[in-house]
């Protein structure tokens, strides 16, 4: 007798889409086959598609010092409502930021308190605290972030050359992974002090003071820093084919390294700067339609390793343009809810098969972080999935479950809708009420 038996799905599986019924027994996936037997629930999937629950390797969700930014109760609950039954929360912008071992405990300690999918946890490299990174990666910890430009929150710096050097040779000794948000912090403040002499402070000078430029000159210069110190990359949120380009070049020579990129990276270009104002505002910021295109040929040709959300929310007033000036409001992209749909909806349009989707939302990020009982449908896996109908989705305010309703993404619509969400074989979201 199993706990759970879902019948009738099409199971997107490694290497190709299956008609096939899915048994689970204690959390893990058990049977996949037909005909498997009897359970205590059972569910008709009306051959909708089931997806490997999706592993978000990149957000922020600011607790503890600043969950009224979201907190984990409501970014759990948005990550489950989008198909997603794990994630990995940034260093920053929490306060304490999680550069030591008290301030990840305490995390830890939330976390298991209020959070409906199972968290992990990134540790911070920054000025000072190269001491501390053994104990943080004795602790549990994925990987460790770092900023090669200003990450905008004071109690989380950026990191000097030194400190970059001698933070890569520890994580290397310790057999982590170094992640990093790589734009020139000399080259951006350098035109953001240029744009603002001359009082341009306009949604594009804001693009402009971030040019793709500086997002190179720093994927090379921490290639070459990893090259020396042995110490295993992955860039977080690339923006430019130019850097993927480069990421993938240190690959053919044998570097451990490793690329996201984001959904909003590929789904919308700078226009939606002006049309939809500080919503759009992100760090590196959307790029025009031409290069949109190639980062999304990119990651069609199988070029980047896997797409996170970088869900990096905040209250209202912190997206208010002070003096018009687009400069001073938050930058970050209130979206980890819809990383699913939109690519989905991407692969539709570029006739991409949905086993794509798979890898780089579920298995290439179990792969990469070594959890070897997720990413996929297969027996002995934990039952972790989501079951997703062909049918319209579009964004409103009150199917967006994120503390703060304001998104880019608002009136989008996408080609399918999450119908449910299971993590160890429990039901963490269905689509007729509100997340469980």
């Amino acid at each position: 007798m199993f706990d759970l038996l879902v019948k009738n799905g099409k199971l997107v599986c490694e290497k190709e889409v299956i008609l096939a019924d899915l048994a689970v027994k204690d959390g893990a996936i058990c049977a996949i086959g037909k005909n498997l037997g009897e359970a205590v629930q059972t569910i008709d999937a009306q051959g909708n598609l089931i997806f490997p629950g999706g592993i978000d390797v990149h957000v922020h969700f600011n607790e503890p010092g600043n969950e009224e930014w979201e907190g984990f109760e409501t970014g759990s609950r948005l990550l489950a409502a989008g198909g997603i039954t794990r994630y990995f929360e940034m260093p920053l912008n929490s306060n304490p930021p999680t550069i030591d071992v008290g301030a990840l405990r305490l995390k830890k300690e939330l976390a298991k308190e209020k959070s409906i999918i199972p968290p992990y946890f990134w540790g911070g490299l920054v000025p000072g605290n190269v001491q501390q990174l053994a104990a943080l990666a004795k602790e549990g910890v994925v990987g460790f972030k770092a900023f090669l430009s200003n990450s905008g929150f004071e109690p989380f710096p950026s990191v000097e050359k030194e400190t970059l050097l001698e933070g890569m040779r520890e994580i290397a000794r310790l057999g982590k992974i170094l992640a990093l948000h790589a734009e020139s912090n000399e080259l951006t403040d350098f035109m953001q002090r240029e744009k603002r002499k001359k009082g341009k402070t306009t949604p594009q000078d804001y693009a402009e003071s971030r040019p793709i430029i500086a997002e190179v000159e720093a994927v090379h210069r921490a290639l070459y820093f990893a090259e020396l110190t042995g110490c295993s990359l992955h860039f977080v949120h690339i923006s430019s084919a130019k850097a993927v380009e480069l990421i993938q070049e240190a690959k053919s020579r044998g570097m451990d390294v490793t690329v996201e990129t984001c959904p909003h990276y590929v789904w919308f270009n700078d226009e939606a700067l002006n049309e939809r104002g500080v919503l759009a505002k992100c760090a590196p910021p959307l790029r025009p339609e031409k290069e949109r295109k190639q980062l999304l040929d990119c990651l069609l040709n199988g070029q980047i390793d896997m797409v996170a959300s970088d869900h990096s929310p905040c209250p209202p007033w912190m997206k208010d343009l002070k003096n018009q000036n687009f400069f001073e409001a938050w930058g970050g992209i209130n979206g980890g809810q819809f990383t699913l749909l939109a690519l989905l909806t991407l692969c539709d349009q570029h006739q991409v098969s949905y086993v794509n989707v798979a890898k780089w939302l579920s298995a290439n990020p179990a792969k990469r972080f070594q959890h070897e009982r997720v990413g996929r449908l297969e027996v002995g896996c934990d039952a972790d999935f989501t079951i997703v109908a062909k049918k319209p989705f579009t964004v409103t305010q009150e199917n967006h479950f994120a503390k703060h309703k304001a998104t880019v993404y608002e009136g989008e619509t996408f080609h399918h809708t999450i119908v449910a969400t299971y993590c160890k074989g429990r039901c963490v979201y269905e689509e007729s009420g509100h997340p469980i």
